[in-house]
């Protein structure tokens, strides 16, 4: 396989790194770099730039309002914007609800909705995860009975990504009890600002706001707001959850964290030397760097494969998740040990408000303990690793 990109892609790369470098604030370009927790508005102007640019929904349709990029177009556009301390783009109006509404939603749906998302102007948050459906999501409880033309929602939903700052959720709710558990599953848009909607904050051991568990106490929910069928939640959540995602946002952000680990690796320690010097770390870094090196090129052959319009099968995309997971906790650990006392503390306030008092060591320190905390995390977020190896074994080994 060639896993170089052709001058054409090239090309577009420099296009991409010249739109980032004019227009990217640099206050936003400044907390990212720093790590300091975002807020509504900051996520929000970012997207509403490239928005107006045509850049938002890169995985849409062309004739939908998508830039009609290639796989590899869309691969090297999410690694920029991650080299690039780029703003996360919140990925659920474009990613997932987008796509959902262009497949199963109504013509009125698809009006209320999709130039709002479209302009970076609406914020979308994911309503699956309950309490007591993680993993086994088909085990959801949250209720939506008629009445009149209405559903009334009462349940919570947890670990809703970025539900502080979102004006919808798209989420799954329990219709009925009597079918098979997936078949009495419906899912339905939410106002975020409806009565009987509260958002109570889950702040991680990172420091930073992003999570979130919602409680709905007879929320009423037009059944307009229904998309598809009732009992389709299921096949709908199964499609978007499958829907396509390129890699590069994660790969470069791995090479990004083995950079900085160097950089700490070859900074002089306070007895004079650098760990660097040191023959048993430099082998734990060729070690995280070699397998850095083979999730690059197992995702760029998952990109060839994609832009060949061959599918990826969901062992290959829970072999990469597993992958990036394990090697970005691993990298983290490392910065960590290097970092030592100097990187351990770290001030949740100053994660989320800002630091203004006098740093203890190099300032890339600051950041070691609450990405060491993230990165652990991640090793869940999106399904466990324990469910990734789960579909290996099924799908590879036939266990």
């Amino acid at each position: 396989m060639d896993a170089s990109f052709s001058p054409e892609e090239l090309a577009f790369r420099d296009e991409v790194r010249a739109f980032i470098r004019d227009n990217l604030p640099d206050d936003l370009r400044n907390k990212v770099s720093q790590g300091l927790e975002l807020n509504k508005d900051d996520y929000r102007r970012w997207m509403m730039i490239l928005g107006k640019q045509g850049w938002l929904a890169t995985n849409w349709p062309q004739e939908h309002g998508g830039p009609g990029w290639t796989v590899a177009q869309k691969y090297i556009f999410e690694e920029e914007m991650a080299v690039s301390a780029c703003p996360e783009i919140v990925p659920f109006g474009t990613r997932m609800v987008g796509p959902v509404l262009l497949r199963y939603g109504t013509e009125q749906q698809r009006k209320q909705h999709l130039a709002g998302i479209l302009s970076g102007e609406t914020i979308w948050c994911q309503g699956y995860s309950e309490p007591g459906a993680g993993s086994d999501l088909a085990a959801l409880s949250t209720s939506a009975v008629k009445d009149g033309d209405d559903y009334i929602v009462n349940g919570s939903k947890i670990w809703t990504t970025q539900g502080h700052i979102a004006d919808w959720m798209f989420a799954l709710v329990r219709t009925s009890k009597e079918a098979k558990k997936q078949d009495g599953i419906t899912c339905l848009l939410i106002d975020m600002t409806s009565p009987g909607v509260e958002v109570r904050p889950l702040i991680k051991l990172d420091g930073r706001h992003k999570f979130n568990q919602e409680f709905f106490m007879d929320v009423r929910v037009p059944q307009a707001n229904r998309v598809g069928e009732e009992g389709q939640g299921w096949a709908i959540a199964k499609y978007l959850l499958g829907h396509e995602r390129s890699n590069g946002a994660g790969v470069a952000g791995a090479r990004m964290m083995l950079d900085l680990l160097k950089k700490i690796a070859l900074d002089q320690q306070a007895d004079g030397g650098a760990l660097a010097e040191d023959p048993a770390f430099r082998k734990k870094i060729a070690d995280l760097e070699m397998q850095v090196t083979t999730l690059q090129f197992t995702s760029l052959r998952a990109l060839a494969g994609a832009s060949a319009d061959k599918e990826i099968k969901p062992e290959a995309a829970a072999g990469l998740k597993l992958g990036m997971a394990e090697i970005r906790k691993s990298i983290s650990e490392a910065c960590m040990e290097a970092g030592g006392y100097a990187a351990m503390p770290y001030n949740q306030n100053a994660i989320r408000f800002g630091w203004n008092e006098e740093p203890v060591g190099p300032d890339y320190l600051f950041k070691m303990a609450p990405d060491y905390f993230e990165y652990r995390a991640r090793s869940i977020a999106g399904g466990s690793n324990e469910v990734q190896k789960n579909v290996i074994a099924k799908r590879v080994l036939g266990l």
